[in-house]
């Protein structure tokens, strides 16, 4: 069973940064692929950022390029977003995700869930 803890979540104003990681544990980390998705109240699951199993490969999505940055330290089996600049509009419940077989947004979808950490911007 892979177990995802999230953490680092909070409460910031607008322009400030946060970096949440996710504890990973249950399976070798580095036969992962590692995302972020990040969900408001009556809304749908929202891809952020996807991280390849090895680390060298990431991509986001365009909301939040330029800004946040995915990582991951497959020593530490912990992955990170490095969040920068945040804006109202990415507060959310931010959840990591581990997929073994791909990295793209659906094959993360179908993957190992968290349980979340909430990121709230305010003015």
């Amino acid at each position: 069973q892979v177990h995802l803890v999230e953490s680092g979540g909070g409460l910031v104003q607008t322009g400030d940064s946060l970096r949440l990681s996710c504890a990973f544990s249950g399976r070798t980390f580095s036969d992962y692929a590692m995302g972020w998705f990040r969900q408001t109240p009556g809304q749908e699951r929202e891809f952020v950022a996807a991280i390849s199993w090895s680390g060298i490969s990431t991509y986001y999505a365009d909301s939040v390029k330029g800004r946040f940055t995915i990582s991951r330290d497959n020593a530490k089996n912990t992955l990170y977003l490095q969040m920068n600049s945040l804006k109202s509009e990415d507060t959310a419940v931010y959840y990591c995700a581990a997929d073994r077989s791909g990295w793209d947004q659906k094959a993360l979808l179908k993957g190992s869930w968290g349980r979340g950490t909430q990121v709230t911007v305010s003015s």
